[in-house]
Parts: C-alpha cells; sequence; structure tokens
C-alpha cells in the first residue's frame, strides 16, 4: 500500500460507484467508463487514485487492463474500523 489515504479515495461518488461495479466481478476501463457519466480518461484518473491507495489492482491481458478489487486493502480499512467497536 502506498501513502494514498484510501478514505479519500472512497470519498469521491464516482470512487465509490467504480468499487460497487467492481465489487460484482473485474472490469475493463471502457465497461467501467459506460456506466458512469464521465469520461474514460477521468475514470482512469479515479483507478489510479484507487490503486495507489491499495484499494484496486490490475492485471494485463494482451492490450486490455482487467481490474480488480483488491482485498487486503480493504481488510486493513476494516482492521482499523473494528478498533472502535472492541
Amino acid at each position: 500500500m502506498t501513502n494514498a489515504d484510501p478514505f479519500m479515495a472512497i470519498a469521491d461518488p464516482n470512487r465509490r460507484h467504480i468499487l460497487e461495479d467492481l465489487r460484482r466481478g473485474e472490469k475493463t476501463v471502457n465497461e467501467l467508463a459506460a456506466q458512469l457519466p464521465i469520461s474514460r480518461p477521468a475514470v482512469s484518473q479515479h483507478l489510479k487514485a484507487l490503486l495507489d491507495s491499495g484499494l484496486v489492482d490490475v492485471r494485463s491481458e494482451g492490450t486490455r487492463r482487467i481490474y480488480v478489487i483488491n482485498r487486503p486493502g480493504f481488510d486493513r480499512m476494516n482492521m482499523w474500523l473494528d478498533q472502535f467497536w472492541s
């Protein structure tokens, strides 16, 4: 995980929408952009913020980049939140 704050990353509603889409399964930038009222380059910028915060991972398949939820990133957030309920 980099220095990017995952809580800041999820503060943006477009990023939350991207995460909700990825929760249902892996997707390309084009597939994600089709579900949002923003441009494909804007989706790419949001994905970079999610990657930097450790919430999303990416792999290449030929010329396509496939994005998926990075479970360990969410596990770290959950552990931090859980300390308030213990």
